[in-house]
């Protein structure tokens, strides 16, 4: 049986939000230029607060929870329109990493992203930055209906890739969610850069 490798979003598959600040790429620093939304007080009064506690983990739409908050911030628009701004900046893709995704997977590597992820954004990452076309699914938070760390995000994934001959690798920005994973059982690895995949033993043998 082949290995499963999986490898999270933001900090790692994209360079955009990060567990440590100082690597984060920020998709809104012109965001109250061209939207007229102040970043901060998105985040703030969306982020930390809606979003993370009914979005992302698919107890409400990103829509909908827009459609509540975007007036109390000043945007008039539609809140298609504002999605739309938010996901083609939140997609820097970290390629030098897909090319070692792909030469994995033309290893017979079996291939899934694990990410802390809306239904909107898990599928443009799926559709419109081509990630089906080298991964064998998406386990986001919003379909899981829990986040990483929690064990109930690892159980489900368990049940989806079924019965495993080694340990699960996966590659993750956030040292909690690292820890998460080694706790359960997985092989857990924090990205930082490019090496931290391409000299894992089990990785490099699989690139010669």
């Amino acid at each position: 049986m082949t290995r499963t490798v999986l490898f999270d979003v933001d900090g790692v598959l994209v360079h955009g939000y990060h567990a440590k600040p100082e690597k984060q790429v920020k998709w809104d620093a012109t965001m109250l230029a061209d939207m007229g939304v102040d970043p901060d007080r998105f985040r703030q009064e969306f982020i930390y607060d809606i979003f993370i506690k009914k979005v992302i983990v698919g107890q409400m739409s990103l829509l909908e929870a827009l459609d509540r908050t975007l007036p109390g911030l000043g945007y008039r628009g539609p809140s298609m329109a504002f999605v739309g701004y938010w996901l083609s900046r939140d997609s820097n893709v970290n390629t030098p990493l897909l090319d070692v995704v792909r030469r994995l997977k033309a290893s017979g590597a079996r291939l899934f992203i694990a990410t802390n992820q809306e239904h909107m954004r898990a599928q443009w990452l799926w559709q419109q930055l081509k990630f089906g076309e080298v991964f064998e699914d998406i386990f986001h938070s919003a379909r899981v209906g829990a986040m990483k760390p929690n064990k109930p995000y690892f159980d489900w994934i368990s049940n989806r890739i079924g019965p495993q001959s080694e340990p699960p690798l996966f590659f993750d920005d956030s040292d909690d969610v690292v820890k998460g994973a080694r706790g359960y059982g997985w092989e857990a690895v924090q990205y930082d850069e490019l090496e931290d995949v391409t000299k894992h033993p089990w990785v490099a043998e699989r690139l010669r």
